[in-house]
């Protein structure tokens, strides 16, 4: 059985926690291989409304093995408490496992991360304030701490002691109040003995369901357009989000990944800052994002909304090799008569359809195309064969632009409402 990798081809938020839940149904490991929990993937099924910024979309299938890989940086205490929520909902999550490799998210890295925001001004990134980027910072710099380090608490306590020192001298110089070691490494230490034995060595668990051809997931959070090398940066993630980040994030060989699923929404959407190029403004972009409900699933923050940009995606594919794409809220554009499409950017005076560096892409306009309207609603419906020509021409177009074949089609925020 194929390796799949699941990807965010845009910005972020385009929808991978639904296409993961709804793939996982027939899957036996679902692996989360990078970011923490700055992440909101939502999902929508027979359990009612769900948003897993940690967890696996796969937890709703009970026969999955749901791992939080070593691409991962995690706050243990916040898992314990999504884990909790799930439990209380009905979900078992007796089948995830954390890698033991993963790095921690430790109090003082949000404490710093928001210092960081606050200190920028209006130069801000934008970041959701988790501390997941001052713990990837910390990873680099050889100076994270690892999950299985909590299974020896005298060495563990003398590790956080050491580290504190530092960041505390930070927070005072900015005047932010001192963490106290103590409670920290409490903290910490509790929350790994709830987990108890789900902290694994996940490499031997991954070796063996590739040995059996099990079929395997990898879910990705944010796009390719946050990626830390080939994104907008600063205004990026801390980690990898590529095809290729999946790969060392959950210890799978690169041969072994042979599908890789970009998934877009029908339009853009944005969360931070940045260069955004169709970001739309006042009225019209007030309407779609009311429309399509476009509040981060993390943050509460209203998403910055545009048309669809072509070219971000098209990025993303170059950076990828999309097997297929996964276009999701196709229906919110029902209700437009004409649909403004970006298939490429005028960049002093030239049209480009390759994705400038992030100070030339502030400078970047979008070239629009303007496409029919179905105008008729598509919720419903359940075969392609059903949708509206004029919604299966405008589905050709991003395909046709981005340069992947179109393999699902989400018609709905439910499981059930993606056409196959």
């Amino acid at each position: 059985m194929p390796v799949t990798a699941i990807v965010g081809a845009q910005w972020g938020d385009e929808g991978k926690g639904k296409i993961t839940d709804l793939l996982a149904q027939e899957a036996d490991v679902v692996i989360r291989f990078q970011g923490g929990n700055n992440a909101g993937h939502t999902v929508v099924n027979q359990h009612g409304t769900f948003k897993l910024h940690l967890v696996p979309s796969g937890i709703f299938n009970p026969d999955a093995l749901c791992v939080l890989g070593p691409g991962c940086v995690v706050d243990l205490a916040f898992l314990c408490r999504e884990l909790a929520d799930l439990e209380r909902s009905g979900i078992s999550t007796a089948n995830l496992r954390v890698s033991d490799r993963a790095h921690l998210i430790m109090p003082w890295h949000i404490a710093l991360d928001r210092l960081d925001e606050r200190e920028r001004g209006r130069k801000k990134l934008g970041t959701t304030g988790m501390g997941v980027g001052p713990a990837y910072s910390d990873k680099v710099g050889r100076h994270g701490i690892q999950v299985y380090e909590v299974r020896d608490p005298k060495s563990f306590r003398a590790r956080v002691k050491r580290e504190l020192a530092t960041k505390n001298a930070i927070l005072e110089r900015f005047g932010d109040a001192p963490l106290d070691d103590e409670k920290v490494a409490d903290g910490v230490l509790a929350a790994a003995a709830k987990l108890g034995d789900r902290i694994v060595d996940t490499l031997p668990l991954v070796e063996s369901a590739l040995a059996k051809d099990a079929r395997v997931l990898l879910e990705g959070q944010l796009g390719a357009m946050r990626d830390l090398d080939w994104g907008i940066y600063p205004y990026v993630t801390s980690s990898n989000p590529l095809a290729g980040g999946a790969s060392v994030g959950a210890g799978i060989p690169p041969r072994k990944i042979t599908r890789v699923i970009g998934v877009v929404k029908a339009y853009s959407t944005a969360v931070g800052e940045g260069p955004f190029p169709t970001e739309l403004r006042g009225e019209e972009a007030t309407a779609l994002r009311e429309r399509a409900h476009e509040y981060g699933a993390t943050t509460g923050r209203p998403r910055r909304v545009g048309w669809f940009d072509a070219v971000a995606a098209r990025h993303a594919h170059r950076l990828n090799a999309f097997t297929e794409l996964a276009v999701t809220k196709l229906d919110v554009l029902d209700v437009y008569d004409r649909i403004p499409f970006c298939a490429s950017y005028e960049l002093d005076g030239k049209r480009t359809s390759d994705m400038p560096t992030t100070l030339v892409l502030e400078r970047a306009r979008p070239c629009y195309e303007t496409l029919e309207g179905w105008s008729t609603a598509i919720t419903g419906v359940t075969e392609r064969r059903a949708l509206p020509p004029k919604a299966v021409a405008y589905l050709d177009r991003i395909a046709e632009t981005v340069g992947a074949p179109v393999g699902m089609i989400g018609v709905g925020p439910e499981r059930a409402a993606t056409l196959l």
